[in-house]
């Protein structure tokens, strides 16, 4: 029991002496955790999957196929636009057509009443 008091009163003046190394750093502070938040992060650290980083290569190529496909989606909707646009005007040319076509059969009927009257006459 005696060799314990001795030993402990040692260890006491190893850390109350002026030649301690934290005495004579007071700036530097050791930091310290408890038992489960070490286990804690001993466990975390080990079932946590390495990430490999993103290269060049294989972040150009990604790039390269996003801005190819907005590139693609913008340019489809576009001739979509363009084609719906055209279309409208298309079928609005043919009705302006058929209208025409018809006042010309109208007038092309009047006519031939008209000759038919005068031989009549005749």
């Amino acid at each position: 029991m005696a060799s314990r008091i001795l030993a402990a009163s040692s260890a006491f003046r190893a850390i109350a002496s002026p030649s301690s190394s934290a005495l004579r750093t007071p700036a530097a502070r050791s930091f310290r955790s408890s038992a489960a938040r070490l286990n804690d992060t001993a466990t975390t650290s080990v079932t946590t999957p390495v990430r490999r980083p993103v290269g060049a290569f294989r972040g150009g190529m990604i790039g390269f196929l996003l801005g190819t496909s907005a590139a693609a989606y913008g340019t489809y909707y576009y001739v979509l636009e363009e084609y719906r646009l055209a279309n409208e005007m298309l079928t609005e040319d043919i009705y302006a057509l058929q209208a025409a076509v018809q006042r010309i059969h109208n007038y092309v009927g009047s006519l031939e009443e008209k000759v038919d009257a005068m031989q009549k006459k005749k």
